[in-house]
């Protein structure tokens, strides 16, 4: 097999036919040129160029190789090129992914800070429903995107919270507890809780539709749902309840739905998620904008 250095020096000694100005562009002395072609040609057996004090010309055999070796090599340098920009580079375009209204609006503020920071760097923002968001991660359908936590995932990586808000339970007007202050775990053995789909990881499933209470009392669980405005729907039709954050109150007000706030529970998380194969500059760039805009 050639080494690259070998196929460097002959693929440029073929376009300048010079062993000076060869050595010129490769940034080596001329005799180091000079020591690799001759061991470049005793490894295949013939001479590769005609040397004289005049000029310096390819071969039959030479101009074979040239031929048959310099497109692969403008591939195989190509390539590499590409992946070193997606690796390292932060051009080209970023595709970041949100979970409801509030994450879009957090995240075109993200992407307005992060063209300022990277002005060669393209963002497209999608919305995603629940059921989309992991996937499309795990797919690298996006790169990263604004999602819940917490996620114990093999080859997911959740970055610094990014938002924190207070737990409360949407349930429908009618329900007993809309007419109470506020509502603790417990009480959510008396309710129907609907699940997240199936696409969500465990440990998020956990987080938004427990089994037990904190007494261990089973919890009654309904169908998952595929989108927060199917979940809000079923709830002001009086067929279950489910865990929301407090955003909830400011953008999904409906006049069928009460949001119940929590006095024991801990609080909703928010923060970047990305694929471990996927971790590039512009991946990192953006989720460091992110933690940037919120005050770290």
């Amino acid at each position: 097999m050639l080494e690259r250095h070998e196929v460097d020096a002959f693929l440029t000694l073929a376009e300048e036919l010079h062993f000076g100005r060869t050595a010129e562009r490769l940034h080596l002395s001329t005799a180091r040129v000079s020591q690799t072609i001759a061991k470049l040609e005793r490894r295949i057996g013939v001479p590769l160029f005609n040397r004289t004090s005049r000029r310096v010309a390819l071969t039959a055999v030479g101009r074979q190789l040239d031929e048959e070796i310099r497109p692969a090599w403008n591939q195989i340098t190509a390539a590499v090129e590409r992946a070193v920009d997606n690796g390292r580079g932060l051009t080209g375009t970023l595709r970041v992914a949100f979970v409801g209204a509030a994450g879009g609006q957090l995240m075109a503020g993200v992407a307005e800070l992060f063209r300022e920071r990277e002005p060669g760097c393209q963002v497209l923002l999608h919305e995603a429903q629940m059921s989309e968001v992991f996937p499309w991660i795990r797919d690298q359908v996006v790169d990263l995107a604004l999602a819940p936590r917490p996620v114990h995932e093999p080859g997911l990586v959740s970055g610094p919270v990014l938002v924190r808000e207070a737990r409360m339970l949407a349930v429908p007007v009618g329900h007993p507890f809309a007419r109470r202050e506020s509502v603790s775990l417990q009480d959510l053995s008396r309710v129907r809780l609907f699940r997240l789909p199936e696409s969500v990881p465990g440990s998020l499933q956990d987080h938004y539709a427990p089994s037990v209470t904190p007494a261990g009392h089973p919890i009654e669980h309904g169908p998952a749902t595929k989108t927060f405005n199917e979940t809000l729907t079923l709830i002001g039709a009086g067929q279950g309840g489910f865990i929301v954050g407090a955003h909830f109150r400011r953008y999904y007000a409906r006049p069928d739905v009460t949001y119940i706030p929590f006095d024991d529970a801990s609080p909703l998380e928010w923060s970047m998620h990305w694929s471990a194969d996927a971790a590039t500059a512009r991946v990192r760039a953006f989720a460091e904008a992110a933690v940037k805009l919120v005050g770290g």
